[in-house]
């Protein structure tokens, strides 16, 4: 919004709260199961691409909430595109707006709060299905699938001021949060089955990497552990978002 723009009126700002802002990294990625669970919840779907030149808003005021998705990149490349989206995340976090980074959405969240991104010291990966364990905090705000879907090979800190939620193995810091409404998490809750033959076919060289599950061993683990995961999902969204027509405030959140 420019200084010469004047802000929406309560009615207008009400419809467009409806819609939640999604970013994506590439061409052809889409939001999954999480767009899916946002329209099923009554939510329009604003979807941008930085990386082709699409702009992101200067306030969240016409957003009931963003999701900033994974992708191939390092958020430690020094595109322009990646530098400004990283410091973008500056908007929700001043207007305390609902906020989601999911792996590299989460590491860029990550590094706008002064954390590094960084490889495994040993340069393992986590491709496949993978346990996660709540902290306390995490189990105060929600329960937690035994195993998640991971498709990564670097990992962030922990900000200064956030809560771990969900600890991993190779990689430690798994979910967190940082102020009453901003939450990144490393797994993909995103994945549905045509994403993960997409990303396991296009992909397949990840799984030579060390510590990276096989491609039949991806299929067998979603057969055993996609529906908590899908729990999860629903779950998280309830108490980070809501529904368009009951959205969670930010209090709400913050008393979770």
């Amino acid at each position: 919004m420019t200084p010469h723009q004047s802000h929406p009126s309560p009615a207008a700002r009400d419809t467009d709260r409806q819609k939640v802002l999604i970013v994506l990294h590439q061409e052809t990625s889409t939001p999954g199961r999480v767009g899916q669970a946002l329209v099923r919840r009554g939510f329009d779907l604003d979807i941008r691409r930085p990386r082709f030149g699409d702009r992101l808003p200067d306030t969240m005021a016409g957003h009931a909430g963003a999701v900033v998705f994974g992708g191939p990149q390092s958020a430690n490349d020094t595109d322009a595109y990646l530098r400004r989206e990283t410091d973008w995340f500056d908007v929700p976090l001043r207007e305390a707006a609902p906020c989601l980074g999911i792996c590299l959405g989460a590491q860029m969240l990550a590094r706008n709060l002064g954390a590094a991104v960084a490889p495994h010291h040993g340069n393992e990966v986590e491709v496949g299905y993978y346990p996660i364990e709540p902290t306390e905090a995490g189990r105060r705000f929600m329960p937690w699938p035994e195993k998640v879907y991971q498709w990564h090979r670097e990992g962030f800190d922990l900000p200064s001021g956030a809560e771990l939620l969900a600890r991993g193995g190779t990689y430690p810091n798994q979910a967190f949060r940082v102020g009453p409404a901003a939450f990144g998490i490393q797994f993909h809750p995103e994945l549905t089955l045509a994403m993960m033959y997409r990303w396991t076919t296009k992909g397949a060289p990840r799984m030579s990497l060390p510590g990276a599950q096989q491609r039949r061993d991806h299929f067998a683990g979603r057969s055993i552990f996609d529906a908590a995961v899908k729990t999860w999902l629903n779950d998280f969204l309830d108490r980070w978002i809501g529904t368009a027509e009951a959205p969670a405030s930010a209090a709400t959140i913050a008393a979770e």
